[in-house]
C-alpha cells in the first residue's frame, strides 16, 4: 500500500479538525469474510503475539526522560533485532520474534518536544522551547509540567501547538508502519494514543486515567484526533465514526483502566448523565477491546470485589498515573465487575455497552516492552538504568532492607511497581493486517503477562467426545462460538457447554491450573465464580471448593531456581457450569496460571546478592486471559 493510499486528503482532514456531530445509531457489524493478502489462510485460526501499546522519543513523556528512540527502532527491536536502550546499553528480545506491533505514540503535541530541541527548527524559537531547554532547569521542570496539564485541560500552548509539525511526524509514523509491513510474516498498525484524563486533585497531580490506544485497518487519516480538540472520549468515538463513513475503520482499546477513578466503565456519560442505548451501541462499536494488563499493572479484577478468588491481586498498580496519590478502587475500573456491570445495563437500557474482548501490551517508553521476569529494562531510562533505580535491590550506601531509610518518597517511588507485562494474542486466519484486526474486531483476542500462552475457548452445543477427535477445532467453530463471542443460551438443563485449553510457552514455566471465570448480576449486585476446570498432574478439582490440589512447585527466592512439581505443557477440559441455571445471563473467561516464578525484582536482587524488596511480591504466577463468551 502506498502513502498516497495511507494518508487521505482534504475532505477527512476537515473533519479531523473539529469535533463533528453525533452519528447515527450503529450496529455491531458482523464479521467480514477474511482477505488473504496474498497469504495462505487457516480457516480455524494461527495464534498471533504482538505488541499495540509502544511509545518512542515521539511521546512527549518520553522524549522528556531521554528517550531517543524512534519507531524504526521499535520495529526493529520487534521483529528481533537488538537496538539501543537509552540508558546506554543493548535489548533484544528473548525467544522469536513478534507478529505485530504498533507504535502508538500521544498524539498531543505529537513530535512537538524534539522539534522544540532541534536547532533551526522554527518550534525551537518559541518562548516555550527556550525556557524548557534553557540553563533553568526549574524552569524547565514547570515547563513540561504546564505543557502535560495543557492536554489533561484541553488548554492547548499557543506558541507550540503547530498541527503541521505534528501532522508531518504522523505521516512519518504512518510511513514507519507501512515500510516494515510483511505480510505473513510480519504485521505493523498505525496508531495513536489519546491520552484523556480527568483531573481529581490539582495539588496532588493526580488525574483518573481514560486514555485509549487508536488502531487503524489498513488507511490512516492525515490529522488525528486528539484531547487538543476535545478531552471527551465519546468526541473520539464520533471522529472515529466520520473516518469510518469515509473507508477508514479503527478500533480504540482503553488501557489501566484500573485508575480510571471509576471512569473507564462508569454508569454514566462523560458530562455525567446516564447512559442510554445509542451512547451504549456508539461505544461497543468503537470500543470492543480492553487492555487487561502492561506495565502500569493488571485491570482483571480487585481483592476487594473478588474476596473468594486467590489470584485477584496479581500486579497491583496502585497509584494514579504520574501522581504519588493511591488511586481508588471502584468497580468501573476493572473487567470483571465491568463484564456483571454490563449485563445489567442491558437490562436497564437495552443494550451491553461492556462486550469487552481483552489483549495486552507492554505501554513501554522507550520503544521495546519487557515481556520476561529474568531480564527487566524498565518503562523509562531512569528506571532501566539498574536494580537501585527500579528499588529492587537495597538503595546506595546500604547493604539490607533493615537499615535502608523508609522515606515517603521511596515508598512512592512508581519503578518498583512496573510489571514485566503484557502481550497481546489474537486469533486470526493469517498474518495480515486484515486478518488481525478482524480478530481484534471480533474480540477473538487474549491477554497474557508476558509469556506466549496459547489459550482456547469455545461454547456450544457439543459432546464430551469431542475432546478426543482430530476435527475438534473444526467442530467447534461449526458448533459453536469462540472467545469473544456471543451464543444464545439452549434449552437443556445443563446449559452450555465450554471446551478451554492452553499449551504453554516452552520458554516459561509448565501450567498449573486452567480455570474458568463465571460473571453475571443478580438481584442488582456484581455475581462472580472461579473454577478450576484442568489440575496438572492429572489431579481433579476438589467438587465443593473446585480449586486443584497443590502441585509442588516453587521458585526459590535467594537463587530463582524452580521446582516445577506436575506442571503440565497442556491443559484442557470439557466442562459444564454446575450451577447452570436457565434463563441466565452469564460471561464467561478462561484464565491459565503458570507455576510461580521470581517476579523481575527479585531476579535483581538474586542477581546481586540480596534480599528482594519486601515491599513487593518475591514471586508470581504468570498467567492468559481469554476474551469472554456471552450467554444470552
Amino acid at each position: 500500500m502506498t502513502k498516497r493510499a495511507l494518508l487521505t486528503g482534504a475532505a477527512i482532514l476537515l473533519a479531523a479538525c473539529g469535533i463533528p456531530e453525533k452519528p447515527a445509531q450503529i450496529e455491531e457489524k458482523p464479521a467480514a469474510a477474511p482477505v488473504s493478502e496474498g497469504v495462505a489462510l487457516n480457516p480455524t485460526r494461527n495464534a498471533y503475539f504482538g505488541d499495540v501499546h509502544v511509545h518512542t522519543g515521539n511521546s512527549f513523556d518520553a522524549y522528556v526522560f531521554g528517550v531517543r528512540r524512534t519507531p524504526e527502532d521499535a520495529y526493529r527491536f520487534a521483529k528481533g533485532e537488538q537496538i539501543q536502550h537509552d540508558a546506554g546499553y543493548q535489548i533484544q528480545l528473548e525467544g522469536p520474534p513478534l507478529d505485530f506491533l504498533a507504535v502508538t505514540d500521544h498524539s498531543e503535541y505529537l513530535g512537538i518536544v524534539p522539534a522544540m530541541n532541534t536547532e533551526g527548527h522554527p518550534l525551537a524559537q518559541t518562548q516555550t522551547a527556550k525556557t524548557a531547554f534553557g540553563p533553568n532547569s526549574q524552569d524547565a521542570a514547570e515547563v513540561f509540567q504546564q505543557i502535560g496539564i495543557s492536554f489533561v485541560t484541553g488548554q492547548p500552548i499557543t506558541d507550540i501547538n503547530d498541527q503541521s509539525t505534528m501532522d508531518t511526524v504522523w505521516a512519518r509514523t504512518v510511513e514507519a508502519a507501512e515500510k516494515f509491513y510483511e505480510p505473513g510474516k510480519f504485521t505493523t498498525f498505525a496508531g495513536y494514543e489519546f491520552t484523556a484524563m480527568k483531573v481529581i486533585s490539582a495539588d496532588a497531580g493526580a488525574a483518573g486515567n481514560l486514555h485509549r490506544n487508536v488502531i487503524f485497518r489498513d488507511k490512516a487519516p492525515a490529522t488525528i484526533f486528539s484531547t487538543l480538540q476535545s478531552v471527551n472520549p465519546e468526541d473520539l468515538w464520533n471522529w472515529m465514526q466520520v473516518q469510518r463513513a469515509a473507508g477508514i475503520d479503527s478500533i480504540a482499546i482503553p488501557h489501566n483502566s484500573n485508575a480510571s477513578n471509576g471512569g473507564m466503565f462508569a454508569l454514566e456519560t462523560y458530562s455525567g448523565k446516564p447512559v442510554d442505548e445509542t451512547w451504549a451501541r456508539t461505544r461497543l462499536a468503537n470500543e470492543p477491546l480492553m487492555e487487561i494488563s502492561q506495565i502500569k499493572g493488571t485491570s482483571e479484577t480487585h481483592p476487594n470485589f473478588s474476596p473468594n478468588d486467590e489470584w485477584a491481586g496479581f500486579e497491583m498498580y496502585d497509584q494514579f498515573i504520574g501522581s504519588a496519590m493511591l488511586a481508588t478502587v471502584n468497580e468501573g475500573d476493572f473487567a470483571r465487575p465491568a463484564l456483571s456491570r454490563g449485563l445489567a445495563l442491558k437490562e436497564e437500557i437495552g443494550y451491553n455497552p461492556y462486550v469487552l474482548g481483552f489483549i495486552g501490551s507492554s505501554d513501554t517508553h522507550i520503544a521495546a516492552g519487557t515481556f520476561g521476569e529474568k531480564n527487566h529494562w524498565g518503562k523509562f531510562p531512569q528506571d532501566g538504568a539498574g536494580p537501585r533505580q527500579r528499588m529492587s535491590v537495597p538503595p546506595e550506601g546500604y547493604d539490607t532492607w533493615e537499615d535502608a531509610p523508609k522515606s515517603e518518597a521511596a515508598r512512592n517511588l512508581a519503578a518498583p511497581k512496573y510489571s514485566a507485562s503484557g502481550l497481546a494474542g489474537v486469533w486470526a486466519e493469517a498474518n495480515t493486517r486484515g486478518s488481525i484486526f478482524d480478530a481484534m474486531r471480533r474480540r477473538e483476542t487474549f491477554g497474557t503477562s508476558g509469556p506466549r500462552i496459547r489459550p482456547r475457548f469455545f461454547a456450544g452445543s457439543f459432546s464430551p467426545g469431542i475432546m478426543d477427535k482430530a476435527d475438534l477445532l473444526e467442530r467447534a467453530y461449526e458448533s459453536g462460538v469462540p472467545m469473544g463471542g456471543k451464543l444464545t443460551a439452549p434449552a437443556s438443563a445443563s446449559g452450555p457447554d465450554f471446551i478451554a485449553w492452553a499449551t504453554q510457552d516452552p520458554l516459561s514455566a509448565p501450567l498449573q491450573r486452567l480455570q474458568i471465570i463465571k460473571a453475571w448480576e443478580e438481584g442488582g449486585a456484581a455475581r462472580e465464580a472461579v473454577y478450576d476446570v484442568a489440575c496438572s498432574g492429572g489431579a481433579l478439582p476438589d467438587p465443593k471448593t473446585h480449586r486443584c490440589p497443590d502441585n509442588g512447585a516453587s521458585a526459590d527466592i535467594k537463587t530463582c531456581a524452580t521446582v516445577a512439581g506436575t506442571g503440565a505443557p497442556e491443559l484442557r477440559a470439557f466442562w459444564r457450569d454446575p450451577e447452570w441455571s436457565a434463563g441466565q445471563k452469564a460471561a464467561y473467561y478462561v484464565r491459565v496460571l503458570e507455576n510461580p516464578t521470581c517476579r523481575w525484582s527479585t531476579w535483581d536482587a538474586a542477581r546481586a546478592g540480596t534480599a528482594p524488596n519486601p515491599d513487593l511480591p518475591a514471586t508470581l504466577q504468570e498467567r492468559a486471559w481469554t476474551s469472554p463468551i456471552w450467554i444470552e
